[in-house]
């Protein structure tokens, strides 16, 4: 096993109902002004936004809402939220979303107190300093409420890349199972697919000696094969769902790869849109 350091102090809120809370941990981080960052109309026709309006309006915190998060998150809507934040003096990021709505959240809180051009930290400057960001997950997918990590397209040129630094590490993020439940399968059996991706980087790899995460990894991956074909079957199974937004996060927190010497980092999850449509990721475990 290889020397490693190990960080994760993201407060995970876990439960039904638990976006209800999102005002109080707010405050408990620090937050008395907030951006709510979402995607589309999913979070509205649900009620979700509302209820995390509610929960902000209990505790008296302000807010300002920026919508329009699309798949593979933007650079032109992370300037647009920078700007923002600096005009209405926004001390706290709310993520309300999935991976994308959490990366481009994470983007937003970096460069709203970096002096200089965002994207820098997209080509390798790492992220000391951050508005401290907060999330309410609607996918069990990408693993960014539990990660360091930030992925964002460059519109000039559509350049994808991930920016890390663990001053973007999620303060809190709240995972209740039951907002996935209206997810399309399509979407979930995504979800999953990327999961798995995840997990593959971490399993192949050239270091020694590291039965303890080698058989963290071998167990998440079969609670996916487990799971994945129940909630398919009944996308309302709680319980199928709530273990596979668990494994999501874990996946990605670096909990399951704590030695550096991991190959192929990236690699895979960057083509699980070709895995999910083209390849049974069962038959590769067997």
């Amino acid at each position: 096993m290889e020397n490693f350091n190990f960080y994760s102090p993201t407060f995970f809120a876990f439960g039904k109902d638990r976006e209800n809370e999102a005002g109080s941990f707010v405050k408990r981080f620090g937050g008395s002004k907030v951006l709510i960052h979402y995607g589309g109309g999913s979070v509205v026709k649900s009620g979700l936004l509302d209820r995390v309006k509610t929960s902000l309006d209990k505790e008296s915190i302000p807010y300002v809402l920026l919508g329009g998060v699309k798949p593979n998150p933007r650079s032109g809507l992370v300037y647009e939220g920078i700007e923002l934040c600096k005009k209405e003096n926004i001390d706290f990021v709310l993520a309300v979303g999935g991976g994308s709505v959490i990366d481009s959240s994470k983007a937003i809180a970096a460069g709203t107190v970096y002096d200089g051009d965002f994207w820098d930290f997209y080509m390798g400057k790492r992220i000391e300093e951050a508005l401290p960001v907060g999330t309410i997950l609607t996918i069990a997918a990408a693993g960014s409420e539990g990660s360091p990590d930030s992925v964002i397209t460059k519109e000039e040129g559509m350049f994808k890349r991930g920016a890390s630094g663990d001053a973007i590490r999620p303060k809190f993020s709240i995972l209740n199972p039951a907002l996935t439940q209206t997810l399309p399968p399509y979407q979930t059996a995504a979800g999953i697919t990327d999961i798995l991706a995840h997990l593959h980087e971490r399993y192949l790899t050239n270091s020694k000696e590291v039965e303890v995460t080698d058989r963290l990894i071998e167990g998440l991956m079969l609670t996916m094969i487990h799971e994945g074909p129940r909630v398919i079957a009944d996308p309302n199974n709680y319980e199928a769902r709530a273990n596979i937004m668990w494994a999501g996060m874990m996946a990605h927190n670096n909990s399951a790869a704590l030695e550096e010497a991991r190959t192929g980092t990236a690699t895979i999850s960057s083509m699980s849109f070709l895995l999910c449509t083209t390849v049974r990721m069962e038959p590769v475990l067997q």
